[in-house]
């Protein structure tokens, strides 16, 4: 990522305080002014996208930090982090929400005003809808997982919110106030499951998951194609931190080849591979071809005469 990029997951992120903060303002007061279980369990989702914006901006503010001595190869894995106590927050966030409506199932209320706290709430959910479209479209072109999660949260509230807002107009329509706890703990179990999915993608980054099938195939065509002078590639390897990718192959050679016409074939393929898949840490590991060959071997196509 350039320093473009790195300003602009900045700027997200610090932007992401104040509107979740606004958002969550004007669910709590759509809450206020219906008494609807269904719109305080809206509201308290968003509790956690506050909490969810600062750990963000503070962690992406560190993952961004240059390499050092004790962190050599950066520190992007923080990213990471932060997606996981999200998740853990949304989970949290989803119990509490089943405590309120379990014990509002006994004593279901009318619903107080609901045309203006659906109105209110239906504002709030626009705007969430907007900044989650930007978070994960930014998110994904920054290879951000702090932002991608946020994104990702949001946009699971934007679609609980309308789950909200169509139970609620059926209780007005219907008259049935036990509708309202009802939806509550509906929209508790979709929490609960975006949560999960937060938590299990983050794992993942945490435990070097290769990169996709779709990528790795270009990193694959990239070398391939780039490899000429070569006798071929093996032992491929891929992995994720954050916004960093790590590509590691061992490049196999004639024995006689100099040290200069193997550097030259490992410049070209790094220039490939980066092309492929921009901001690629890229180890080539060169070898001569009496070595035995192991692992992921990747055929170099034969210039054609």
């Amino acid at each position: 990522m350039d320093e473009h990029g790195k300003l602009t997951v900045r700027r997200l992120a610090l932007w992401g305080i104040p509107l979740s903060f606004g958002v969550m303002g004007l669910k709590m007061l759509a809450w206020w002014v219906t008494g609807s279980v269904a719109l305080l369990s809206d509201g308290l989702e968003s509790t956690v996208n506050v909490v969810a914006a600062f750990i963000a901006f503070f962690v992406i503010r560190y993952a961004q930090k240059p390499a050092d001595e004790t962190h050599q190869f950066g520190h992007h894995k923080a990213e990471y982090m932060s997606a996981v106590v999200e998740g853990v927050l949304i989970v949290v966030a989803a119990l509490l929400i089943v405590r309120e409506a379990i014990g509002a199932l006994g004593n279901p209320q009318v619903l107080d005003a609901p045309v203006l706290g659906l109105a209110i709430n239906v504002a709030a959910t626009v705007i969430n809808a907007v900044w989650a479209a930007i978070l994960i479209r930014a998110g994904r072109k920054y290879r951000s997982p702090a932002l991608t999660a946020d994104g990702h949260h949001i946009n699971s509230d934007v679609i609980t919110s309308v789950g909200v807002l169509v139970g609620l107009v059926l209780v007005v329509a219907t008259g049935y106030a036990i509708l309202d706890p009802i939806l509550a703990i509906l929209v508790s179990l979709n929490i609960l499951y975006q949560g999960w999915k937060v938590i299990s993608r983050s794992i993942a980054g945490l435990m070097d998951q290769a990169v996709d099938p779709d990528e790795e195939a270009a990193i694959k065509k990239a070398i391939a194609t780039n490899a000429e002078g070569s006798l071929g590639v093996h032992d491929l390897k891929t992995r994720s931190a954050g916004a960093a990718t790590f590509v590691d192959f061992h490049l196999v050679v004639p024995a006689a080849m100099a040290v200069g016409d193997a550097h030259a074939i490992c410049d070209r393929l790094e220039d490939a591979i980066r092309a492929a898949h921009p901001g690629a840490r890229i180890a080539i590991h060169v070898e001569p071809e009496s070595e035995k060959a192991h692992g992921v071997r990747v055929k170099v196509k034969e210039k054609s005469k």
